[in-house]
Order: C-alpha cells, then structure tokens, then sequence
C-alpha cells in the first residue's frame, strides 16, 4: 500500500480593492524580509569530501564550493518578526506569512546556486502574490466558503459554491490559498491509501518516451507530436522577432505555452488510465546540463527535454 496525496489548484475571480493593498504591502515587506536575511547570511568552505554509503564510496563534493548558510536561530527570526511588525497594518500572522515565504525563496536559490543555477544576486520579488497561513483562514466545508482575515475583526469571504470544479473536489480539504489582485487560488487536498501493482522505469528521449515494466514488458510513447509544434512555433517566433513585432511575438510564446501544457495533461491523463495504480521511475534530468551548455548541438539545447519528466511528476505517483 502507498498513500497518494492528490493536490488540485482551482482559480476563483474576485474584486476588492482591499486585497490589492494587502499584496502591495506583502511584496513590500517581502523583499525587506529578503534582504535582511542576505545581509545576515554567513558562507563557509565546502572541501572535497568522499563518503562511503552501501560499501560504495560515492563523491559528496568533489570541488572547494563557497556554500551559503541561511541564519536560522530564535533570536535572529524574533528579531526579523519585531522588525517587520512595526510597519504592519495588517493582522500580525500576515508577518509571520511574510518571513515563511522569504526563507522558501532564499532555500530555493540557495539550492539553484550551489548546483549552478543561479547567480551570486540578491533574489528580487517581481510576481504579485500574497500566501495566506492556514492560521488566518477559517474554512467553512458546509456552506463552501472560506473567510480570510486581513485586520483584526476585518475579513474578505471567498465561496467555490456553484463552481463548475465543485463536484471534482467534494470532500476534499482546503489548503493554504494565495492572493492575487484579481483572483484566489484555492488548493484542494485529498489523501488515499492506494495498492501499488506495478513499477515503471521511463527514459526520456528527444522524440519518444521509453518506458519497461516487469509486467507488460516495454512501452513507447511517441513524442514526435510535441516536437512538431516546438518546431513550428519556432519558426514563428523567429520571423515575429525578426521584423520587431513584439506583441506577435509575445503571442506565439503564450500559445506555445498552453499548447505544451495540454500536451502535457492529455499525456500524463492517458498513461495514468492505462497503467492504474502504478509507480513512474524517471531518470534525473539536469536541465541546465541538457539546454544551457553553450557547446551543445543547437537542436538539443532548443528541444524541451524535461517536458515527459514533468508529465507526470505533476500529475502521477
């Protein structure tokens, strides 16, 4: 048995003018929070190290690497808290939002930086956005509607009642929401105890994703559909970028886009309806070693090598 945790974000419109004020504060003290937090990192020498693990000896880091190390103690997030408080209009778990938010973004770049990809900068906030704590929302599964409280005895009401994604999500759980200025995004949880029948290995290559399973043996996916269209919409995008039509160009790469994602869907939809109840072994994909080297053949640093990994990543188990 294996618990599979399904996880589907759903969008709802709203329009308050009080939730716009709410992001632009957030992003504000979001980067204050960011930068206090770079200012106060220490770095330190990783040296070559060989680690035996299983009775192999396996390489740790194989390189001298200046790593950063993030300040983590009581006292200096208390600190940051109290800091970050005295210019909050807002109820005071929307401080602790703030700073939960900024240590993922500081992790995320501290683990893109020392495999390389990222640079040695200070990581800017540009999207707009305000992730709300589960602490600041009450959800009431009865009525379907979910109070988030902005001030003390100040409250903004979102309901999924009436929705057209109502019945997809019947009996599941709320999670954490994020704000934009014009929208909610609203994740609905739901846990399952599932009896794994096989496992398959997949490989992933430029026009096909191969895949073994001791049961049924091996299975090709043709990927020569998805190439097709990168293809053209390459052509496209060169001949908007060379007469300097920039909206065109915007165009192509917005509907590339959903196009690749659909791709996406119908093919980690139709793998999991023909192999239920199954666990996907992929191979770890570099994408930065598969489409930033600069010696790499044109073609391959163009082709969109992590498309069949994140098919079902996203979408399997």
């Amino acid at each position: 048995m294996k618990t599979l945790e399904q996880v589907r974000m759903y969008s709802i419109p709203i329009s308050d003018s009080r939730v716009r004020e709410l992001i632009t504060w957030y992003l504000q003290a979001l980067q204050e929070a960011i930068n206090i937090i770079w200012d106060n990192m220490e770095w330190r020498y990783v040296f070559p190290k060989i680690e035996k693990k299983s009775g192999k000896l396996k390489v740790v880091a194989p390189h001298k690497v200046k790593v950063p190390e993030l300040p983590k103690s009581k006292s200096f997030k208390k600190k940051l808290r109290d800091k970050l408080l005295r210019d909050c209009p807002y109820a005071r778990h929307w401080v602790d939002a703030v700073i939960r938010t900024a240590y993922s973004v500081m992790g995320s770049w501290r683990k893109r930086y020392i495999k390389g990809g990222a640079r040695k900068a200070k990581p800017r906030v540009e999207k707009r956005f305000a992730r709300c704590k589960i602490t600041l929302m009450s959800v009431d599964y009865e009525r379907k509607t979910i109070r988030i409280t902005i001030r003390p005895g100040e409250y903004l009401e979102v309901s999924w009642a009436g929705n057209w994604f109502t019945r997809r999500v019947e009996g599941w759980r709320v999670g954490e929401v994020i704000l934009k200025d014009d929208r909610v995004l609203v994740p609905f949880k739901s846990t399952r105890a599932v009896e794994v029948r096989d496992v398959i290995a997949w490989d992933s290559n430029e026009l096909s994703l191969d895949g073994f399973s001791p049961l049924i043996g091996f299975v090709k996916v043709d990927l020569r559909p998805l190439q097709s269209m990168k293809i053209v919409y390459e052509k496209k995008k060169a001949v908007a970028q060379s007469k300097h039509k920039k909206e065109v160009y915007e165009k192509y790469v917005k509907r590339e886009h959903n196009r690749e994602r659909d791709f996406i869907n119908k093919l980690a939809k139709g793998l999991i309806i023909l192999f239920p109840n199954a666990v996907h072994v992929f191979e770890d994909l570099e994408k930065e070693d598969l489409v930033n080297k600069k010696k790499a053949p044109k073609s391959r640093r163009k082709r969109n090598a992590r498309t069949p990994l994140e098919a079902h990543t996203e979408k399997a188990f």
